[in-house]
């Protein structure tokens, strides 16, 4: 089918209303709403017209500003055009537009007994993240669904790196440096075994709950001891992680571990830098041959408050993207960990851990 896809206009406001009430039994937009989401200047209301006058769907995207969320608040074709992918070309077409003003991830609700959709939304690549009970004007339930729409080019990736999941809930450090390491030397095998060794190695021995999270020199060290040379930023002298533990034994322990693994860091010629890394150095760090992995707060992943060790793929002007080993088998696929987009801003803030704005990353290279 031959369809022409541009923004609505004035002109299309009766067509547009026609269409909405062929469409929609329930929760229509009236005339005067459509004719303000033709006057927004941030949000995208999108036709498609096989014929100028003669349209065949719509779809309307909200973009509030000071997010890098999109949400898709209505999508409807006309019954004659059902059932020929339109639905499908028109999500894409939204998709793209989206992501081209700055936009991350597209959001949306689809009521839980709408079959259909639920599948075009699925094939196009969502996920559902929670739901809404009595949602719609007839009582029914929705679905919220997210998909990531801002994906680097394979082609230009600064850091082609193979991804590996975690397969326990605290060695995102040894997973993190397992993909840097591949990413430099191809033949690093990826397994369990050598995570759990890496754990072993780097371990702070106890965190605020439960086994020991990973020490960045801990994990440099582990890295050189496979042939890699490793640089580590720390913006503090002082033990770290020690503001979530309470008990006195464990921070005296973990005190000793952090002054151990600063004397063998200096054994080993790790380069220890002692501030806090800025974007600018992440991007020249890449561009200088080092895989990066960076330590995050999760908060503004899973509101938790703990510290995470990420990857970093590739960097551009708007993003940094990362590869994150941490996989919810419950509502993600591995694509949804591969090469996560972070605008800049964002990543300012959640790469700052704890109540000590701990800011740390650990760059390998391979020796030559």
């Amino acid at each position: 089918m031959a369809v022409n896809f541009r923004r609505a206009q004035k002109k299309d406001l009766a067509a547009l209303h026609t269409l909405e009430q062929s469409s929609f039994d329930h929760d229509r937009l009236s005339k005067r709403s459509l004719q303000r989401w033709i006057a927004s200047q941030e949000d995208i209301l999108l036709v498609a017209e096989a014929k100028p006058g003669v349209l065949l769907g719509y779809g309307l995207v909200m973009c509030n500003r000071g997010t890098r969320l999109a949400r898709l608040y209505s999508l409807a074709i006309s019954p004659e055009a059902r059932g020929q992918g339109l639905a499908g070309r028109l999500l894409a077409e939204l998709e793209l537009l989206a992501a081209n003003v700055g936009r991350l991830y597209m959001r949306l609700e689809v009521a839980e007994n709408n079959l259909p959709a639920r599948q075009l939304y699925e094939r196009r690549g969502y996920r559902v993240f929670g739901e809404y009970s009595h949602y719609y004007d007839d009582k029914s339930d929705a679905l919220r669904m997210q998909k990531t729409i801002r994906r680097v080019d394979e082609t230009v990736l600064q850091r082609k790196t193979t991804w590996y999941p975690q397969t326990t809930d605290f060695s995102c450090g040894p997973a993190a440096v397992m993909m840097a390491m591949s990413s430099l030397d191809p033949s690093v095998a990826l397994s369990q075994e050598l995570e759990l060794d890496l754990w072993r190695e780097a371990t702070t021995i106890f965190m605020t709950s439960g086994h020991g999270g990973c020490h960045p020199l801990g994990l440099g060290l582990s890295a050189v001891k496979r042939g890699f040379s490793a640089k580590v930023f720390i913006n503090t002298h002082e033990p770290l992680f020690l503001d979530g533990v309470r008990s006195a034994e464990k921070k005296a322990i973990m005190s000793t571990v952090h002054h151990h693994f600063v004397a063998q860091a200096k054994e080993n010629n790790i380069e220890i830098v002692y501030g806090d890394i800025v974007q600018a150095e992440v991007d020249t760090l890449l561009a200088s041959g080092y895989a990066v992995l960076v330590l995050i707060s999760t908060y503004r992943l899973d509101g938790k408050k703990a510290p995470h060790w990420v990857t970093v793929t590739h960097t551009d002007d708007t993003c940094i993207y990362v590869h994150d080993p941490d996989l919810d088998d419950d509502r993600q696929l591995p694509i949804d960990c591969q090469h996560v987009p972070i605008a800049r801003a964002d990543f300012e803030k959640m790469s700052a851990f704890g109540a000590t704005r701990l800011r740390t990353a650990i760059a390998l290279k391979q020796e030559v």
